[in-house]
């Protein structure tokens, strides 16, 4: 009966948004929203994709439905930026779907991979909270490697011993670029190793591709992926526009397969479409429309990637900024200028987080995770005061 349910606790990161908002302090500092803000702490709607809404106002004709893959049109417009443009379905081999965004393409990716056969699935520790959640709701058993070595590196040894324990049934989880939460990345000579490691193991690698854009470039962060995709037979590329395009609220993903038949796409394909109408019958179609409207035309495309260059270049320079103040405090925050994307992890203990809090006004995950794109030239110089202060 309903009565017999748990209480569950509260989402960490709801609770954190909670009580940055109740605090009256006009300097306070939200770096816990894993969204992306400009120099004055805005998240704003894309250009390319205000112009790509006005048109698709304009000329769409029908709300009708579209079906468990949701708009092609969209997840074909991706591949090109994905996997290379010079054979993004490598020869008939990968194919995609669309999905509610980045987590309804790993929902759909580990349901496909239960369905399959597969057992148990190798995540790098830290990840992604929902990577295991996720996991767990399906009943597929976590198998936990170390991700960043006390460096503040990835930690290769951790990584090649995972992989050397692996098992008939398992598949390997990993963040593409831009890890989060430690924004700690594989360097492209570690993704030649880690591609020949997983074809020697004949574990299924997930690709998790959330952040394409926003570490180094379009084409370099997708190095990792592509490289992987070029040594082993079989994989899932699980991929979000909600970051690079600004489509957080309409929920704008997609989830591509690829097999080492041409000819057991259509399979395996039917198996996303039945997993996806039972789980949300299709996807939203507005956000992912316009993208693909993005992708139609060249001048919306240079737009749209003019845009993702300048949120690259401000995180880099934010994180230029946190290098640039060397040992702050009992922490060195000269790692952060070397890492990607939109966070990095500070080794705060559960004592200085809160301090953070209370004395400074500064509110981010338990964990010492930072959503760099909110500190901004106005705030920055508090924050980094506040961390010597913390942790001296």
């Amino acid at each position: 009966m309903l009565n017999d349910l748990k209480q569950q606790p509260a989402d960490a990161l709801l609770a954190l948004i909670k009580l940055h908002n109740s605090d009256p302090r006009a300097d306070k500092i939200d770096l816990g929203v894993g969204v992306y803000r400009t120099g004055q702490g805005d998240t704003p709607v894309f250009g390319a994709i205000k112009a790509a809404e006005a048109k698709l106002v304009a000329e769409q004709d029908s709300k009708a439905y579209l079906g468990p893959e949701g708009d092609m049109g969209f997840v074909e417009a991706l591949m090109p930026y994905i996997f290379g443009k010079q054979d993004p379905a490598m020869g008939g081999r990968i194919e995609g779907m669309q999905t509610p965004g980045g987590t309804g393409s790993l929902r759909l990716a580990l349901a496909m991979v239960k369905r399959a056969g597969y057992n148990r699935v190798i995540v790098g520790k830290p990840s992604w909270p929902n990577h295991n959640q996720i996991c767990a709701d399906l009943g597929l058993e976590v198998f936990e490697f170390n991700h960043a070595a006390a460096d503040g590196s990835t930690d290769m040894d951790a990584l090649r011993g995972a992989l050397g324990q692996a098992q008939a049934g398992d598949a390997i989880l990993l963040h593409g670029c831009c890890h989060n939460p430690t924004g700690i990345d594989y360097t492209n000579a570690e993704w030649d190793e880690i591609a020949g490691l997983i074809l020697d193991s004949k574990v299924l690698p997930i690709l998790d591709l959330a952040y394409q854009g926003l570490g180094q470039g379009m084409e370099e962060d997708a190095y990792g992926v592509r490289r992987v995709l070029a040594a082993v037979p079989e994989a899932l590329v699980c991929y979000s526009c909600d970051k690079n395009f600004g489509l957080y609220r309409d929920r704008v993903g997609a989830l591509y397969a690829m097999v080492a038949d041409p000819a057991d796409l259509t399979r395996v394909m039917s198996n996303g479409h039945a997993l996806a109408r039972a789980n949300w019958s299709q996807p939203p179609d507005h956000g992912a429309a316009a993208v693909r409207l993005v992708l139609a035309d060249e001048a919306l495309t240079a737009q749209w990637l003019d845009e993702v260059a300048e949120m690259c270049e401000r995180m880099r320079q934010v994180r230029a900024t946190l290098a640039a103040a060397g040992k702050t405090g009992g922490v060195d925050l000269t790692p952060i200028g070397s890492q990607n994307g939109m966070f990095s992890i500070i080794p705060f203990t559960p004592e200085q987080v809160q301090e953070m809090r209370s004395k400074h006004g500064v509110y981010f995950a338990a964990s010492g995770r930072i959503a760099v794109a909110g500190l901004t030239a106005a705030n920055i110089d508090k924050f980094i005061a506040a961390v010597a202060d913390v942790t001296a």
